[in-house]
């Protein structure tokens, strides 16, 4: 079966949980197949703030129609925020790896607020969340220097990647995976396929004998924990993953440990941040949650 059909087969209509239909559906963003958004615009004369939704999967998965149903779309909507939810191309497509996924994403942002009138978003308020790989993704844009090219040949990239803020469900804490056996205290790459596993998010293609670890350049692309600062856009973090010894590899990708130490580097930096992660511990006082913190870091009237 040709991609192109495989895809075709999979789009949902985009309808959120009121029935009300995306404004614009399937919007192209870039050249490659799954470069496409919907976009649920409030009802404002005026530019309205932006949340951009980032499906989770593993960068192997997933869809932006997971968010076709979510409260927060429709609690957002009422608050005169604008709301729009993307696909990005998966690690295993060309030109491979998470950094080719995140730079999807990265340009998706980019496009929307080059084409900010066409949408009446206010460039200046938007924020991305997402659950665990669209959590990560949403982490990465909010540390990382913006990544405007003002010499770029491509107008769309010469728009500024900054948020306001930055909301992230069940997220790893880095995509520098070797730090997981420090923050969840479990042995990384001791089999053959955790290797494989290791360098197919690098972007390389495991050969025996590959030194990963000593890979730098790769590590530090994928390391969004060490971007933090505290001129850093303020953040949510929300995981109620189960405690103790992972079974499997989704208890280690989502283990409530990536959140504490996300958590530390906030307060060690001095960035504000509002964590949760109830199973070892971690509340936070103000009881906000997303859609609240979202609306007062974008300043409503």
């Amino acid at each position: 079966m040709e991609e192109s059909t495989l895809h075709a087969e999979t789009i949902k209509e985009a309808v959120n949980l009121r029935g009300e239909p995306a404004t614009f559906a399937n919007e192209k963003y870039g050249d490659h197949l799954r470069n496409t958004f919907d976009i649920w615009l409030a009802n404002s004369e005026k530019p309205t703030p932006l949340v951009i939704y980032i499906h989770g999967g593993g960068f192997v998965g997933g869809d932006k129609s997971k968010y076709f149903d979510s409260p927060d779309l429709v609690r957002f909507l009422d608050a005169g925020v604008s709301v729009a939810v993307i696909n990005y191309r998966f690690m295993t497509e060309a030109p491979y790896g998470i950094m080719a996924s995140f730079n999807d994403s990265k340009r998706c942002l980019q496009y929307i607020r080059h084409n900010a009138q066409k949408y009446n978003i206010d460039k200046t308020r938007i924020a991305c969340s997402g659950g665990s790989a669209g959590a990560g993704t949403a982490l990465w844009l909010n540390f990382s220097n913006d990544m405007a090219d003002a010499e770029n040949d491509d107008p769309v990239l010469r728009e500024s990647t900054r948020l306001t803020c930055a909301g992230a469900f069940a997220t790893q804490s880095t995509y520098d995976i070797f730090q997981w056996e420090q923050t969840i205290g479990v042995p990384m790459a001791a089999t053959r396929e955790q290797l494989i596993s290791i360098a197919a998010a690098f972007g390389l293609r495991y050969n025996d004998g590959m030194d990963l670890f000593n890979n730098n350049e790769k590590r530090r692309e994928l390391d969004f924990l060490s971007k933090m600062d505290k001129n850093d856009p303020p953040i949510f973090v929300f995981n109620k993953h189960k405690n103790g010894i992972p079974a499997n590899q989704d208890d280690l990708n989502h283990h409530p440990l990536h959140a504490k130490v996300i958590k530390e580097k906030a307060a060690e930096v001095g960035l504000k941040a509002i964590v949760y992660a109830p199973e070892i511990g971690i509340i936070d006082p103000t009881g906000k949650d997303l859609v609240d913190f979202f609306l007062e870091n974008f300043k409503l009237p």
